[in-house]
């Protein structure tokens, strides 16, 4: 099978990665669909497969991962999968090589020389994509992570409280920061948010230099494409990206952030917020905070989360729950069912 070359998105959901994900999409060199996230939602279940060297087991997971596809909310239309085929692009009986061959066979479909995942969290598999051949061009987008927490706490998704949400998106940059220093410069490429807003034909322009591949007009008129109206259709939190680009949508914690929050956040991420070059706005003490605090504090959170679960649109969580009951019944399997025989 061709090996096609690899882009990989990094960084922290609500950073606009749907949007600079179906403005690559425009390209046709490049085939960019809506992410199952199948690292971030297999990993964690891998013991319920048993030695993935069995041929059983290992076949089982293939059907799960194309499970998954195939239940995702914004679907991947006039792509059929076929999991025998799945198999024979396998060169190795792991996860990472399931994913690497759906993707290539999708992009194979679609005449494209490159696929790009926007599963961000694929930053945490950093070694996997690296040993299994992959070694895709990662793009590490990054937003300030004060609008990224407000953005977080309107949607279905992530923590909810601004300790939690300062301490993900803290985690999340000083990671993609050291993969930075560990990957080749010609397989790296920044862009911030707010600069990808204020200026998207520059920015553009400058990741398709990266990329070697002609910038095209159309990735500007992402709005009218088809990818965009079905992503947008498929939930709230992505209804932006059917609009033409809101260049004022920076620096919203000013107006919508309480003075605590805002300062907690800077407490904890402030020093990531520099080396971005972020302004902060708080003082700041040394004091670290009690552990007592933190425990109310996640208290809180778990009750915001599920909170905003029961105020979300159910038209939303219906389009996501048969990809979580999926998930849940793995779960919940006796993994000795896939053990050796």
């Amino acid at each position: 099978m061709k090996q096609h070359k690899a882009i990989q998105i990094i960084g922290t959901q609500r950073s606009g990665s749907n949007l600079l994900r179906v403005m690559l999409n425009q390209i046709q060199d490049i085939d960019a669909p809506h992410p199952p996230h199948i690292l971030q939602r297999f990993y964690p279940l891998l013991s319920k497969y048993g030695d993935l060297n069995n041929e059983f087991n290992f076949m089982k997971l293939i059907d799960d991962v194309c499970l998954l596809i195939e239940l995702n909310p914004v679907p991947w239309e006039g792509f059929k999968l076929n999991r025998n085929r799945v198999r024979q692009h396998c060169e190795a009986n792991t996860l990472v090589e399931i994913f690497k061959g759906i993707y290539n066979l999708k992009a194979t479909q679609s005449k494209a020389t490159y696929w790009c995942c926007k599963s961000m969290s694929n930053m945490n598999y950093f070694e996997q994509l690296e040993a299994s051949g992959i070694e895709p061009y990662y793009i590490y987008l990054y937003r300030d992570g004060r609008d990224v927490s407000l953005s977080f706490k309107q949607a279905i998704v992530g923590p909810k409280h601004i300790y939690h949400l300062a301490e993900k998106w803290k985690k999340d940059q000083e990671l993609c920061l050291k993969l930075k220093e560990q990957v080749p410069s010609h397989r790296f490429f920044s862009i911030s948010y707010e600069d990808l807003i204020a200026r998207p034909q520059e920015v553009l322009n400058q990741l398709c230099l990266f990329l070697n591949i002609p910038f095209n007009e159309a990735m500007l008129t992402y709005f009218n494409s088809s990818e965009s109206i079905k992503t947008a259709s498929s939930g709230k939190m992505w209804q932006n990206i059917t609009q033409p680009i809101i260049k004022n949508n920076y620096n919203k914690f000013l107006q919508d952030m309480p003075v605590e929050e805002l300062t907690l956040f800077e407490k904890i991420a402030g020093n990531t917020l520099s080396k971005l070059n972020y302004k902060l706005y708080t003082k700041q003490d040394c004091k670290p905070i009690l552990n007592e605090v933190i425990e109310a504090y996640s208290v809180e959170n778990e009750y915001l989360k599920a909170n905003a679960i029961l105020k979300a649109d159910q038209a939303d969580i219906s389009k996501k729950k048969e990809q979580l009951q999926l998930l849940k019944a793995i779960a919940n399997r006796d993994s000795f069912h896939y053990a050796n025989v």
